[in-house]
């Protein structure tokens, strides 16, 4: 099976420029050199990044050579791509601080010793000249063209409209697309289905002012079994950095998704076998905790490495089980003896450790029911944390069944 048929079996090809031409450059061409571009808005990539990356994996696998483009200069714009108003301005020492964190989640999923290049749009972007840009690149699009595109459309149906620095977006995706095509023979982009229209404006660019083939391929903008936005939790996203969303957490989202989602994020977001997905695919019922368990110790191993996946499959297994004891990998927060003397109020506690994003979901899910203090219920909204609380050192905190957080009482 050809790499081309992996991506298609496991789920990550939505549309392609040119399939045939494609399949025949994989065919003919030991080595295709590919590249996906990564926004550098915020300081860490969260989930919903894993489809490009796992997609890059596997053509890396294969042979070929990723580059990873960090949009150090398209940042400075902001993508008008599915976005509703005009994103947050952002300065250079800002956009630099986060294209370097960036990088490094990258390079857990991808080899770096086997033909990786990474690269930032700013390089070659932030010297333009604008009339010699206009001049050499801005002739080969048209305005009538571009307004047809999905992302520009949406923006200017609405009050806010679409500013002339985002309309200029398009044209420098496409300019990225040309510019790694010269100094790398990048023959495909690769990126989200919202892309679409400024992927094909790349492929468009080169193909005029190079007359070379190359080519697009998006993947699908994934939801799931329930309609939510990849990634995303009541408390908000599910980042890859450790430090905003912790080993535990990360695995946890695995383990609570929906029963029909298993199967297709083994595809997406592992690299286990299609012969062993295809058994996991007949489990059913209690059965798929099994299935769930994979999914989430692959994921994991990959984000944060196999020491700390197996630290938290235990954790995770110890709170499953009710067995409160092996929970050092359970996402934990200090609070002083002093304080916790003094009493906390449960609401305040619950947005202390995450569990909620606002002191009004916290009121909601306290007059549901839906809040354990060391597996008691809390059964009124001035319930009160205190040091009677305290059992070898710490207090566990749920929400509903299976979110945890530990809080460990020391003098600080």
């Amino acid at each position: 099976m050809d790499v081309f048929d992996v991506l298609i079996e496991r789920g990550f090809v939505k549309q392609c420029s040119d399939e045939a031409g494609l399949r025949n450059l994989f065919a003919k061409k030991e080595n295709v050199v590919f590249y996906v571009g990564f926004d550098p808005t915020a300081d860490s990539l969260h989930i919903g990044s894993l489809v490009p990356i796992m997609a890059m994996a596997h053509l890396q696998k294969a042979g070929n050579t990723p580059i990873c483009i960090i949009g150090g200069g398209t940042a400075m714009i902001g993508d008008p791509s599915g976005k509703t108003k005009m994103r947050r301005t952002m300065n250079q020492s800002e956009i630099e601080e986060n294209c370097s964190k960036i990088a490094s989640q990258i390079k857990h999923y991808l080899t770096p010793q086997k033909n990786l290049i990474f690269a930032n749009n700013a390089e070659w972007l932030l010297n333009l000249k604008h009339i010699d840009f206009l001049r050499d690149i801005g002739r080969h699009f048209k305005v009538n063209e571009m307004i047809k595109s999905e992302a520009y459309k949406q923006r200017l149906d609405r009050q806010e409209g679409l500013s002339f620095i985002e309309f200029n977006y398009q044209l420098l995706q496409a300019y990225d697309f040309l510019v790694l095509f010269d100094k790398h023979n990048c023959r495909l982009q690769m990126g989200g289905d919202d892309q679409w229209g400024n992927m094909l404006a790349g492929v468009n660019l080169v193909r005029r002012m190079r007359n070379e083939d190359v080519y697009a391929l998006t993947f699908p903008l994934l939801t799931t079994a329930r309609g939510d936005k990849m990634g995303k939790t009541e408390t908000g996203a599910i980042w890859l950095d450790a430090d905003k969303t912790s080993p535990y957490e990360f695995y946890q989202y695995w383990i609570n998704i929906d029963d029909n989602d298993v199967v297709r994020f083994l595809n997406y977001f592992t690299f286990v076998s299609k012969e062993e997905i295809a058994k996991i695919k007949e489990l059913k019922g209690a059965n798929l905790r099994s299935a769930k368990e994979t999914l989430a110790y692959e994921a994991t191993k990959l984000t944060h490495g196999e020491n700390e996946a197996q630290k938290v499959r235990i954790s995770s297994r110890a709170v499953f089980e009710s067995k409160i004891g092996n929970l050092d990998s359970m996402p934990t927060i200090k609070i002083s003896q002093k304080n916790i003397a003094t009493g906390i109020s449960v609401i305040d506690i619950l947005c202390m450790v995450k569990l909620v994003a606002t002191k009004s979901e916290a009121r909601r899910l306290i007059s549901q029911g839906g809040i354990y203090v060391n597996d008691q219920k809390v059964n009124s909204l001035d319930f009160v944390v205190g040091a009677n609380l305290v059992k070898d050192s710490f207090i566990l905190i749920r929400r509903g069944k299976k979110q945890y957080c530990r809080i460990l009482v020391e003098n600080l």
